[in-house]
């Protein structure tokens, strides 16, 4: 990981109006994705509702991940903060729509209801600690990429963090690992432990400046 204090107009970007922007944003779209699965899951059973959810669920996790670091290109610890700032700051925007819109609209199935003791409010404290993880690896993994190669690319990003995540979950699938299946819930916390994988392997070659 670039640690260089010298920040530029170009990388780093971190002003408070990018970061509450970002934040905003990214909070709505989180919500969008939210709303999109509840009613996949409402509507549909099966093998369509799996796969549709398995769609949303990663189109969500990949903006989630490396969107922030899209906004403020990192390639120090300045834009890598940035990124985790605007995932923490998107886990309030969507509590903020969660209570005004998806809550009233009542959009969580009795699934979610039950696994939180029936109520709504047990995943939030959950988000706020997930929402910034998944940011702050993937401003990780593009400043390493930027380090390494000169030139951070998303796409490589996603292919990496990607393909750890099907390892990760097939791997705990496979092992039987408590919990886990060939769900779409296993591989989503399958994400976790790949993204640390993932900066590791992207730190790689990386130049230490």
């Amino acid at each position: 990981m670039a640690t260089a204090a010298r920040i530029t107009s170009e990388f780093d970007t971190t002003d408070v109006r990018r970061i509450v922007r970002g934040s905003i944003i990214l909070g709505f779209a989180q919500a969008i994705c939210v709303f999109l699965v509840s009613l996949v899951n409402k509507t549909l059973t099966g093998t369509a509702d799996h796969a549709l959810t398995a769609i949303v669920v990663a189109f969500g996790a990949a903006m989630t991940i490396f969107w922030p670091g899209m906004q403020t290109r990192p390639r120090t610890i300045e834009g890598i903060a940035g990124a985790a700032g605007i995932g923490l700051g998107a886990t309030w925007a969507f509590l903020g729509f969660d209570v005004a819109l998806l809550q009233p609209l009542h959009t969580y199935t009795n699934r979610w209801a039950q696994i939180g003791g029936f109520s709504n409010w047990w995943y939030l404290p959950v988000w706020w600690m997930v929402g910034t993880y998944l940011s702050w690896m993937g401003g990780w993994m593009l400043s390493n990429q930027a380090s390494r190669t000169g030139e951070a690319s998303v796409p490589a990003a996603i292919g990496l963090a990607g393909a750890l995540t099907v390892g990760c979950g097939v791997l705990a699938a496979v092992l039987h690992f408590p919990g886990a299946g060939w769900n779409v819930p296993t591989f989503a916390i399958a994400v976790l432990p790949a993204l640390a994988l993932g900066t590791l392997v992207s730190g790689l070659g990386a130049r230490r400046l």
